[in-house]
């Protein structure tokens, strides 16, 4: 068996702990996956995310941290996929960080990175996350018409 280690950890939304006027039902998270996500563990590991999915309906932001995922399936994007539509529908954000060059290749061949940012830094990420000025799950300047439907 492969395996994957997944973390998740809150991310302070606000300047102080008193501060929570921009963050009225939001709620942040980042995921922290090291390892691989393959046909071995990929199902078992998928329901961490559908329990924080479960937990926080709507609102949920979640930064997904790649700097340590080596290698993900395609059941794995598949789940990727689902996680950023019901993160979506439920009026919340998905954004990728670090994200090493063989799977930012996979998420560009697929089409994910129309759909989900995908950024260099944790940082940037977090800014990106936290961003109440508007809609900006694509990428900046991103061609959508790969989007519809030949």
């Amino acid at each position: 068996m492969t395996d994957i280690n997944i973390t998740i950890e809150d991310i302070k939304i606000g300047g102080s702990a008193n501060d929570n006027s921009q963050s009225e039902g939001k709620v942040a998270k980042i995921v922290l996956f090291k390892g691989q996500l393959d046909e071995t563990n990929v199902d078992e590991k998928a329901k961490l995310i559908y329990a924080l999915l479960e937990q926080n309906p709507k609102n949920l932001h979640l930064l997904m941290n790649f700097e340590g995922l080596e290698y993900m399936n395609s059941k794995a994007i598949g789940y990727l996929t689902d996680w950023y539509s019901k993160i979506s529908e439920g009026s919340g954000k998905m954004v990728i960080a670090m994200a090493h060059p063989n799977i930012l290749d996979i998420l560009e061949v697929v089409g994910l990175t129309q759909l989900i940012k995908c950024l260099p830094t944790v940082d940037e990420a977090k800014l990106e996350l936290l961003d109440t000025s508007g809609i900006t799950n694509s990428n900046q300047g991103g061609d959508n018409s790969s989007l519809i439907a030949a």
